[in-house]
């Protein structure tokens, strides 16, 4: 072959390499186009039993399942998946996690097969620079995330994925990384965040009847949403005691963290579930969107 044929032949290949990669952008244009704004949830999760038990909890799950507006995909921000570094799943077909232990086999049974959504994974890596998001095929959907979705959305026939929770960053970290999450509301994702106001089960009470300290840490952050006061639940700490009762790990608190830098200044706010488990358990979750749901 000439030299100047090699050329041309390079030159072809190049063009078409780049046509392919205009199409390729031009798709993901597509597939990523602007929708209504979705809402974002904060869902106190609880007991892992309620995704299978008739009760108030899972009732209301049900409801909320009907009334939102139907997703492209699900983005799950769980309580249940702590690492080093910030990560979202980019499996096609995510198992089913049952990260519990001393349930009945029932609960051991339940699968979620519902399947991935690694191309809004892959757009989420490529949007958010700061702090860099890796994608990782090593975790599933936890309980955190299933036992929410499967009185939700029974039929598992809407793609999702998992953001984990960097549990060695500052809380700041986790309300501004929310906030640069906003961009996937408008893209037709629905962003549950699955933790609890209260999560103290070493102090259970198996009687029922919430503890004052419970029940003071719960209005407070009611009261701070009411209020708009963000900088008050992102420092919540500052309670003391109560705050350390409440949580003596804040990994269940982080979520909702998450849900208030993912909300707009265009959204009213409704709370729902807002009851306590167990004593030391608060259920109560809120859910951010210009529409209004009945529950």
């Amino acid at each position: 072959m000439q030299r100047k044929d090699f050329i041309k032949l390079t030159s072809s290949f190049t063009l078409f390499s780049a046509m392919q990669d205009i199409q390729a952008f031009g798709q993901e244009l597509t597939d990523f186009k602007s929708t209504p704004i979705m809402p974002v949830v904060f869902i106190g999760h609880g007991n892992p039993m309620n995704a299978i038990l008739d009760n108030t909890f899972s009732r209301t799950w049900k409801s909320l399942g009907k009334q939102l507006p139907q997703p492209k995909a699900i983005l799950c921000i769980s309580a249940h998946w702590l690492t080093k570094g910030s990560f979202v799943t980019t499996n096609a077909h995510p198992k089913t996690i049952h990260d519990f232990a001393g349930f009945p086999d029932e609960l051991f049974r339940q699968q979620y097969p519902a399947t991935g959504a690694s191309d809004f994974a892959n757009q989420t890596i490529r949007a958010i620079k700061e702090p860099q998001i890796h994608g990782t095929e090593e975790w599933g959907l936890d309980h955190g995330t299933w036992s929410v979705l499967l009185p939700m959305y029974p039929m598992a026939n809407i793609p999702v994925y998992q953001l984990s929770i960097d549990f060695y960053k500052p809380l700041q970290y986790h309300f501004d990384l929310g906030k640069q999450l906003q961009f996937l509301r408008s893209k037709g994702v629905l962003i549950v965040a699955s933790g609890n106001v209260v999560h103290n089960l070493q102090k259970i009470k198996w009687e029922g009847g919430e503890y004052d300290w419970a029940h003071r840490f719960d209005e407070f952050v009611k009261n701070q949403i009411d209020s708009h006061q963000y900088n008050e639940l992102i420092n919540y700490q500052k309670l003391g005691s109560i705050a350390s009762l409440a949580h003596p790990s804040n990994d269940h608190y982080l979520p909702l963290l998450y849900t208030l830098g993912l909300s707009d200044k265009n959204d009213s706010h409704q709370f729902f579930n807002a009851h306590f488990d167990l004593g030391s358990v608060s259920m109560r979750s809120v859910i951010f969107s210009p529409d209004t749901y009945h529950f």
